[in-house]
């Protein structure tokens, strides 16, 4: 996906990221039902951080995706699927 935006559109999203303000504290406020999904091996965003969001979300449910770093639609499609499914229908 980085290749086919480009250098320049990669290091202007990576900058915006990196410079964006921290949502964390807003959590809590969260009110829709919300599910929370991390591949087991995500380097970008350990499955900590997706604990952490879950646990400060009232009534979220978190997913782990074995197998998925942090792409698990593109790399676990079948387990996305499965899981969302079985979210929307709780």
């Amino acid at each position: 996906m980085a290749e086919r935006v480009g250098r320049d559109a990669f290091l202007r999203q990576q900058t915006a990221i990196m410079g964006r303000v921290d949502s964390r504290p807003d959590l809590p406020a969260i009110r829709a039902k919300t599910l929370v999904a991390v591949g087991e091996d995500d380097l970008l965003t350990p499955p900590h951080l997706a604990e952490e969001m879950a646990a400060a979300i009232p009534g979220a449910h978190l997913v782990r995706f074995a197998g998925s770093g942090h792409l698990p639609s593109m790399e676990v499609p079948e387990a996305v699927n499965a899981a969302m499914r079985d979210w929307l229908a709780d």
